[in-house]
């Protein structure tokens, strides 16, 4: 039995798409990080010094975005692209995870 298909992603700019992605890419990086989350001083430091690239990569994301006329975020639509690119499970990672149930 497969899996069912994720959604198809909606419409976006190629801008907007590099935005997204480049977004991610940063979640994935600080989840790595998250001292609450991680289990070695290595793979932190490993990723700290990916988010600096990951981070200016972003940066340009928006900035071309800018440059292109593309002035308005519209949230609705890049949420439904976050959705569908997991994004609600990558950001979790950032966050301090719940106290365990006594």
């Amino acid at each position: 039995m497969r899996p069912p298909e994720p959604p198809p992603l909606p419409a976006l700019t190629r801008a907007e798409a590099e935005f997204v992605d480049r977004y991610l890419e940063v979640l994935d990086q600080l989840g790595r990080i998250n001292p609450a989350r991680g289990s070695d001083t290595y793979g932190a430091l490993r990723a700290a010094q990916a988010l600096v690239s990951r981070a200016g990569a972003l940066r340009n994301a928006l900035a071309l975005m800018h440059e292109r006329g593309e002035a308005r975020i519209h949230t609705a639509t890049l949420t439904r692209a976050l959705r569908v690119l997991d994004g609600e499970r990558r950001a979790a990672r950032v966050t301090v995870p719940p106290v365990p149930p006594n």
